[in-house]
């Protein structure tokens, strides 16, 4: 079972507790606050009051053993300094992987500076998410693998039905690779899966297109 301790038990990190608690991990919730501890004590492992900023504290609940610290501070008043703390903390005790929320990027340069693996930036991605499914409202899960490139799942379009994989020319016409194609047929209640779709291939109206793209080509296949 893997080991998680969350710093900060706001929205984000509330959340985040929860949600990996749910997940069969064992959590170790932290805040300075009495009351944002005892909202979560029952939803984790261990939910304890400390001030993240005393090493010694740290030591104390033996969190270098945890498999990764997400500092998740509210980054108000104070709050920032606290996180830069938090993480210098985390580094001096020997924490494996440290996570750490920002509001900012040049504050999660900052972070990465002292010493945070990765930093997460719940505002500017969920921004970044709500813009592309605002753009591309026919692009529903995405993935992103690289920087810029995704894997997505496309529905695919009224102007696409009962053409070929060769005649709609993904590749030629917006650049992106098809990868799978996945159907559900009337009066049966599995899935159909074309893995690696051949060029006779036909495609229907709702069919799920997996294609491999970059962002901008992927948002360009047509809604209808």
């Amino acid at each position: 079972m893997k080991r998680f301790a969350v710093i900060g038990l706001g929205r984000f990190g509330k959340k985040l507790a929860n949600d990996l608690s749910l997940s069969g991990a064992e959590v170790i919730a932290i805040d300075i606050k009495r009351d944002e501890i005892d909202d979560i004590k029952d939803q984790v492992s261990l939910a304890v009051r400390l001030d993240s900023t005393d090493e010694d504290a740290l030591r104390a609940q033996s969190i270098e053993k945890v498999d990764a610290a997400i500092v998740s501070i509210g980054q108000g008043r104070g709050g920032f300094e606290a996180a830069i703390l938090t993480v210098v903390n985390l580094k001096n005790i020997g924490v494996k992987e440290i996570f750490a929320r920002s509001e900012s990027l040049t504050g999660g340069q900052v972070l990465e500076a002292i010493g945070a693996n990765q930093v997460i930036y719940p505002e500017i991605e969920s921004a970044q998410r709500w813009a592309y499914k605002l753009i591309a409202p026919q692009v529903g899960e995405k993935i992103d693998f690289a920087p810029g490139y995704s894997l997505a799942r496309v529905v695919a379009p009224e102007s696409f039905n009962d053409k070929t994989v060769m005649e709609i020319q993904l590749r030629q016409k917006y650049n992106v690779n098809l990868v799978a194609i996945k159907r559900v047929e009337e009066g049966k209640e599995a899935e159909r899966v074309f893995n690696v779709p051949h060029p006779d291939t036909k495609i229907l109206k709702g069919d799920i297109l997996m294609v491999v793209g970059a962002g901008g080509d992927i948002a360009s296949i047509p809604e209808n």
